[in-house]
């Protein structure tokens, strides 16, 4: 069994560990058939996320011999497999990848399964979403994405993991620990100063915590920056938050907001 790990720089794992994948363009294309998701991916798509504007003139047979290469590679890290894992389609090329060994299949449904579970059972979900961030060892794909397909993935992956994210404070602050979370709060709200979600979450936080002019004057500095930057006015969420805070609603310690699920893409 092999494992693929693309929330960082691409890395694939064997039981006895990791094994290279050399070459710019064998990164490339591995990254781009992990990303389809057991979808062929047509040899005009991967020639363009492995070559961009300069594809060579003998496109089909440059692309082929990597093909090759990938094939062997992979064959030589499962030799008692008895099927190559790259095939080829009408459709395109094709990366056989089973359930379990990709990290960011697996990230992303463990974010829906705490979107559904996260306001029965706080403590499961914020312990799913802790280890599930955990696989995290960077920017996705190393912050190299390439092309189109994988600029798109890497994007989808970073919205999923904004919201494990936030999910994850969600179920923390429910529990009750909302002097454990507030450093760690305060600097994802200061990496993230327009995602309106960590604001309301921190300042949740400092509420809770016996520091509501902290809560409030982060809500200003908030109100500030959004206009500054944006041109907009706070959410009606996020405003509704500072208003609990100023008539001291008793909903806000332990009921914290449930974001909208992701659609599936």
């Amino acid at each position: 069994m092999l494992r693929f790990s693309v929330l960082g720089a691409l890395q694939i794992r064997t039981d006895a560990g990791p094994a290279d994948v050399s070459g710019g363009l064998q990164r490339t294309l591995v990254q781009t058939l992990l990303v389809s998701e057991g979808r062929p991916v047509s040899g005009e798509s991967l020639a363009e996320e492995m070559w961009g504007e300069t594809v060579p003139d003998n496109q089909a047979n440059a692309l082929q011999a990597h093909v090759s290469r990938l094939r062997r590679r992979l064959r030589a890290l499962e030799p008692d497999r008895p099927a190559s894992r790259v095939t080829m389609h009408p459709a395109g090329y094709q990366l056989c990848v089973e359930e379990g060994e990709l990290d960011a299949a697996e990230f992303v449904r463990a974010v829906r399964q705490a979107e559904s579970a996260s306001a029965r059972d706080a403590a499961r979900t914020a312990r799913l979403l802790g280890e599930s961030l955990a696989m995290w060892r960077g920017p996705a794909f190393g912050g190299t994405p390439g092309g189109p397909l994988c600029q798109l993935a890497g994007a989808r992956y970073e919205e999923y993991r904004m919201r494990a994210m936030e999910l994850r404070f969600d179920a923390e602050l429910r529990l009750g620990h909302h002097a454990a979370i507030l450093a760690e709060l305060a600097e994802t709200h200061s990496h993230h100063p327009l995602r309106e979600r960590f604001c309301e979450q921190l300042m949740i936080a400092l509420y809770c915590s016996g520091r509501q002019v902290d809560a409030l004057d982060v809500f200003r500095r908030m109100s500030r920056h959004l206009d500054d930057e944006l041109g907009i006015q706070p959410s009606p969420s996020l405003r509704k938050v500072e208003t609990a805070i100023l008539s001291h609603d008793p909903a806000l310690i332990g009921a914290p907001r449930i974001p909208t699920p992701l659609q599936p893409v």
